[in-house]
């Protein structure tokens, strides 16, 4: 498998689950979505808004952008209409790219600053790439846990599920 194959295989994964997330989330009272129920960022639409806000620095690292990456400081986005559609658009500029990644290039190193940690690190660009899907799945499991505290059942989240047309 390619690079390329695995990116634009989690892009429609990304972009599934998103749209399932979010469509939940639109019938939440303001309450339930920014109530703090102690997860990392406190609430469902402080983790999305964290997701929204890593993607983003992580397209900028991927796209060989050298736009600075602020620390993240909750909510980047406050309103959830807002959040929503930005949420969509950043999904597809995340597809686009998976359907340009170079294999060759995606191997090169890179070099950067983590805004987090303050420490330079030099990787393979591939990692950047896992680390986009990884740290998505990874908070979004924290979303549907806060989702199943509040009483709803976000369903099949498993990515052998993700319906053909999702890319």
């Amino acid at each position: 498998m390619s690079w390329r194959d695995y990116a634009t295989a989690m892009a429609a994964y990304n972009r599934w689950m998103n749209e399932r997330l979010y469509a939940l989330c639109e019938g939440l009272s303001e309450e339930e979505r920014t109530m703090d129920l102690g997860a990392f960022f406190g609430s469902v639409h402080n983790t999305l808004d964290h997701i929204l806000w890593a993607d983003e620095a992580l397209l900028v690292r991927l796209g060989h952008e050298s736009r600075k990456i602020e620390r993240y400081l909750p909510p980047m986005i406050a309103d959830f209409g807002a959040l929503s559609a930005r949420r969509a658009e950043v999904d597809q500029s995340i597809s686009n790219w998976a359907g340009s990644v170079d294999d060759e290039e995606i191997a090169e190193p890179y070099e950067f600053v983590s805004v987090l940690y303050g420490k330079s690190t030099v990787v393979p660009r591939y990692v950047l790439l896992m680390h986009l899907f990884n740290h998505q799945t990874h908070h979004r499991g924290q979303v549907t846990t806060l989702l199943s505290q509040l009483g709803h059942d976000v369903g099949i989240t498993d990515l052998p599920w993700v319906p053909a047309t999702a890319s």
